[in-house]
């Protein structure tokens, strides 16, 4: 399972990508500004596999928490510190560019799909847009939700966000964690890596 937690993630170097020669993609990235995702996308990319993988077989969901056990304490992650640690459908491949690897970063990061990343969902099209127009969402909420279903133990939502619980574990007082793994290169957008998603 640990490695299924990293199969699918996508971290942002936005000092890369933000030199990238086609304008388009780069209003995009620096769109993101405006929606407070620049600390989701680009959270540093440190990993404890192990204390993920008993953080999502052990966790409780309820409205306004997820609680676990993570190395024998207990530890929640609300909805407030998820936003700050740190119905259209259409095929990818008819999208502009910029528009494909921002299907491509919400797929992987935000909404963490499992399997085809060619449809673009409703969902997703709904924060492209939101995204792209600089439109004004409750991005804690959206992504707190999108983190509940992660950790309900009926849901088959693929476990993601795991840079940023690693983070938020990392800050937590009095929680010792085992062995820290730097996130794959692959799995990180740059300028030279956008080209595979597009």
């Amino acid at each position: 399972m640990a490695t299924s937690l990293i199969q699918n993630a996508l971290q942002v170097n936005f000092d890369s990508v933000l030199s990238f020669p086609d304008e388009g993609t780069v209003q995009m990235f620096k769109a993101r500004d405006s929606t407070r995702l620049h600390g989701l996308l680009g959270c540093p990319s440190v990993l404890y596999e192990d204390d993920l993988v008993v953080l999502f077989s052990h966790s409780l969901v309820s409205e306004n928490e997820i609680i676990s056990c993570v190395q024998g304490k207990f530890f929640g992650i609300s909805e407030d510190q998820f936003a700050e640690p740190v119905k259209t459908s259409c095929k990818k491949k008819e999208m502009k560019v910029e528009f494909r690897l921002l299907n491509v970063i919400l797929a992987k990061s935000v909404t963490v799909k499992a399997g085809s990343f060619d449809v673009v969902t409703h969902q997703r099209f709904l924060l492209m847009t939101a995204i792209h127009f600089g439109l004004k969402i409750n991005w804690s909420k959206i992504l707190f939700n999108i983190l509940k279903d992660m950790a309900t133990k009926s849901s088959k939502k693929a476990k993601g966000f795991v840079a940023q619980i690693c983070v938020l574990l990392k800050d937590a007082p009095n929680l010792t964690l085992g062995e820290a793994k730097t996130f794959p290169p692959l799995n990180i957008l740059t300028v030279k890596t956008v080209g595979i998603y597009c």
